[in-house]
């Protein structure tokens, strides 16, 4: 017996039997478009079927895998396989005893359920699969990994600075991340920096939040202040701002007192830490709590706990702005 090769995301090729799994539906879509690209480079002919895997009905799989007349190549692309049919278990162990040459079968399971867990085991035992994990990229050093890989693929270099800002600047879309990674390529300078990606996204509420922070964080509440009222006043959501405050107090809170901080052990750059490490300067233990307390304070506000959002945000900036002391009055 076999085993299934596993393959990046970023290397997909083609196999008689595909097995994309992972909760990163972004990354999913990238690899099968990559599939469908090579087989349509091979032969233009290439039918395309789409199938939901909820919707199977039996004999489905083998009808379309099976041999053409004129053996034109054939892309099966079935979705949604953690909420597969019976029908669908039975049939796809079939295949698996008798892959198709001229047909392509990719199943993807977001692995959200266990459900087909037989069909999953026997994919992963078949040597005429591979296995396309798309893992879920959140944490910071997975999307500042993501977007250094996105420009070097490319050829093209990218400052620490411009990878915070664009880390930033896209929180909570990856998607979205990739795409203002595609329009910065798109740019003819050598390398991409942050003056460069502000150019582009400076506007975006995310960014302006990561510039409210760094001011408050840096003690200078003033400008903290000028540029949170600047936020709010543009009609911006209050909620990726106190976002931006949680994600910079939780990684102060983790490099706090812990020398040997690294990015295996906190989830984080060595850029991001640095800078966490910069904006300690001054805290206590005590201070610290206060600010983890007025991030949670501020974003329950922000959540509909208190009307005046606004005069809760500008507590927490002061608080901030003060290393976590109380003593400051809007």
């Amino acid at each position: 017996m076999g085993k299934a090769k596993q393959v990046s995301w970023r290397d997909a090729k083609v196999a008689p039997i595909i097995f994309v799994s992972g909760p990163e539906d972004y990354l999913a879509d990238r690899a099968i478009r990559a599939i469908r690209d090579q087989l349509r480079k091979k032969d233009t002919g290439l039918e395309v079927h789409e199938i939901a895997a909820s919707d199977y009905s039996t004999g489905q799989l083998d009808a379309l895998a099976s041999p053409s007349l004129f053996m034109e190549p054939r892309l099966l692309i079935i979705s949604g396989v953690e909420k597969c049919s019976d029908a669908l278990i039975d049939d796809g162990l079939a295949l698996l005893e008798n892959p198709q040459t001229e047909t392509t079968v990719i199943l993807r399971h977001n692995s959200s359920s266990v459900r087909g867990k037989k069909l999953v085991d026997a994919i992963r035992l078949s040597d005429a699969a591979i296995e396309i994990a798309c893992a879920k990229i959140d944490k910071d050093s997975d999307k500042a990994a993501f977007i250094q890989a996105e420009f070097a693929v490319a050829g093209r270099k990218v400052t620490p600075g411009a990878v915070r800002a664009l880390s930033d600047a896209f929180a909570d879309d990856l998607s979205e991340l990739a795409a203002a990674c595609t329009q910065l390529l798109s740019d003819q300078s050598e390398s991409i920096d942050e003056a460069m990606v502000d150019k582009y996204y400076g506007g975006r509420v995310e960014t302006n939040a990561f510039k409210v922070a760094d001011a408050a964080l840096a003690g200078k509440s003033a400008e903290a202040l000028a540029l949170l009222r600047h936020v709010i006043a543009t009609g911006a959501d209050p909620v990726p701002v106190v976002a931006a405050f949680a994600m910079k107090v939780r990684l102060m809170a983790k490099v706090y007192g812990n020398k040997y901080a690294s990015a295996s052990t906190v989830g984080a750059q060595p850029w991001q830490i640095q800078r966490a490490q910069k904006d300690l300067a001054g805290w206590s233990e005590e201070g610290l709590a206060e600010a983890v307390m007025a991030v949670a304070t501020a974003d329950a506000a922000v959540k509909g706990m208190e009307r005046d959002t606004v005069f809760a945000l500008e507590k927490l900036v002061l608080l901030l702005s003060n290393r976590g002391q109380k003593n400051t009055e809007v």
